[in-house]
């Protein structure tokens, strides 16, 4: 199974009378989520599943792949690792799936994954880590397939 972890674009500062969920894309985050859109775009089979954050700045990165996608409230600023690995159905989903969602727990996801001691990974705003499960030898391994930047695309 293929799991691609997209961490939101660049967003608007927290400021009074703000609510979180409701902080939208800046300028730049919204360039940001274009390039990695654009990236993504080229390499998603057609039938991978898209899953979203209801943060509009989640909902905004998620819409500039242009492909159709459901938000999941679990998926919010508040989630945890055992329920983005459930929504996404890690790891037997039969196809891609992409989680548009925040960090820490993103990169709690990655660290997890990949058996890292820190227990946490850093996954900058507007990246993209594309993570594969395979079996060797009889054990099930996870391997990352890519981690693109918006600054590198």
């Amino acid at each position: 199974m293929d799991l691609i972890l997209w961490r939101h674009a660049e967003a608007e500062d927290q400021r009074e009378g703000l609510e979180d969920l409701e902080r939208a894309l800046t300028a730049r985050g919204e360039k940001q989520a274009a390039r990695v859109a654009a990236w993504l775009d080229r390499l998603l089979p057609e039938g991978a599943r898209i899953l979203c954050s209801p943060a509009r700045r989640c909902d905004q990165t998620a819409r500039a792949l242009g492909r159709k996608f459901k938000v999941r409230p679990e998926l919010g600023p508040a989630a945890d690792v055992p329920g983005i690995l459930e929504a996404a159905q890690w790891p037997s989903a039969r196809q891609p799936v992409v989680v548009v969602g925040h960090q820490p727990v993103l990169g709690e996801v990655v660290a997890q994954l990949l058996g890292m001691d820190s227990g946490t990974c850093q996954v900058r705003k507007g990246t993209a880590w594309w993570l594969r499960t395979r079996e060797r030898d009889g054990h099930q391994q996870t391997v990352v397939v890519a981690v693109q930047s918006p600054d590198a695309t």
